[in-house]
């Protein structure tokens, strides 16, 4: 029997029989589907697989445009759309920016050739919410062989005083031989309280010799839950660089996901957390060769204050058949409390021989050394300490592609240190 809801909302969204159909397929899936495996990380209680759908009523957030620039940009607060701007230029190459039901309309074809292709529905309980009652979202589409030179921007922000779910898609389809860099950026805003939860997930298609550079900042405040998955669909000799920076204030896990599909494919994906006071955050960061002379590097890098809990789990997985591929990770964890918990689990999966493949892993506090150095050149404690922190975060830092939010996220970092 079809969800009502599920129908209400695909009828007054207009959207297409296949989209409708593929919500009811996702629906039922996940009453039968178990949660996504996060080793050592409990969540099952957080009841993230909410289906409730519906569209926020806007309860008057808006970001200052004044200071956002001219580069492409969409701009979403819940489920409403504020700003889509993109320069003439890109648009008349057959660049899409827009967000997710008015590419529907505009690219029907893209739309159903590589929605839900990367994020299978029926993986597990959370794809299987998300595809069913995700309420908005945004798409990104380049034209084969468009080289984009600015930063692309999307910045969605979860209104604080609104308890609808923030479930949303973002889909980047990247054509042959394109070069993009993109800028994510997932933030509570307002001066409410209401507890809700988030179910986020991005498909990133690179076709045939695509080369993207892809930077995200989450901050979603304490009231939120969330669950946030990232996957990559990496073709021949195509690139995907993430930098990850996983700074919410409330319990979250994380599924960052790169497929090296194709031959000569490459992932290279560092993330970097902060946990403080009771939080709990989970990042599972998982690399699968498939392709030959394929290469997955993961860089995991966070710290952990009072009480809170980060763990990291690094999974590299190379497939039978794909032969020379590189697979390496590395997992380090400053604790700055004797009262905080970390893990870091390197877990390598080996199915071919003709591969590299390492791992390393380490807990421990800030090294005395550092500080020694240093304060032995005239800065206070405090000073030199969140100047090793933010070294040691460094990795992502250095390639956010814009300046203001470079600065940005550097005062986010000494925000939740509270140096």
């Amino acid at each position: 029997m079809a969800d009502q809801n599920l129908q209400n909302f695909s009828l007054m969204h207009e959207e297409p029989a296949w989209l409708s159909d593929l919500r009811q397929k996702a629906m039922t899936a996940s009453a039968e589907l178990n949660y996504p495996n996060i080793e050592r990380v409990r969540f099952s209680g957080w009841k993230l697989d909410t289906t409730e759908i519906g569209d926020l009523d806007f309860s008057g957030n808006v970001p200052d445009f004044s200071a956002l620039g001219e580069h492409p940009m969409v701009v979403q607060v819940g489920s409403q759309t504020l700003l889509e701007q993109l320069p003439a230029d890109l648009a008349a190459k057959g660049v899409v920016f827009t967000d997710f039901h008015s590419a529907l309309s505009e690219i029907p074809e893209v739309m159903e050739k590589y929605f839900a292709q990367a994020i299978k529905f029926d993986e597990d309980k959370l794809a299987a919410t998300s595809t069913a009652a995700f309420n908005s979202g945004v798409v990104l589409y380049i034209p084969d062989n468009v080289e984009i030179d600015q930063p692309v921007e999307t910045i969605l922000q979860q209104d604080s005083k609104s308890s609808l779910p923030f479930n949303k898609r973002v889909l980047i389809i990247a054509g042959r031989n394109t070069k993009l860099d993109y800028l994510e950026r997932l933030d509570t805003v307002g001066d409410g309280n209401v507890k809700a939860i988030a179910n986020f997930a991005v498909e990133v298609i690179a076709e045939d010799g695509a080369q993207i550079k892809y930077s995200a900042i989450d901050r979603l405040g304490k009231n939120v839950t969330g669950y946030i998955s990232r996957r990559g669909y990496i073709k021949n000799n195509a690139t995907i660089n993430w930098s990850l920076a996983v700074m919410n204030d409330g319990n979250v896990i994380c599924d960052f996901d790169s497929d090296l599909k194709g031959d000569g494919s490459h992932a290279e994906l560092k993330a970097v957390g902060i946990s403080m006071g009771k939080q709990i955050q989970g990042v599972d960061t998982r690399v699968t060769n498939f392709g030959r002379n394929s290469i997955g590097h993961i860089l995991q890098h966070g710290v952990i204050l009072e009480k809170g809990t980060l763990t990291f789990n690094g999974i590299g997985h190379i497939i039978k058949g794909a032969k020379g591929a590189d697979a390496q990770q590395e997992s380090r964890v400053l604790m700055l409390s004797d009262q905080a918990r970390s893990d870091a689990n390197p877990i390598l999966l080996i199915d071919e021989n003709d591969v590299t493949a390492g791992h390393a892993a380490s807990i421990g506090q800030v090294d005395p050394e550092d500080m020694y150095y240093l304060m032995s050149r005239g800065l206070d404690e405090v000073t030199a300490k969140r100047l090793v922190i933010r070294g040691f975060l460094g990795s992502v830092v250095s390639n956010i592609p814009l300046k203001a939010v470079r600065d940005e996220f550097i005062a986010s970092i000494d925000r939740k240190l509270d140096l």
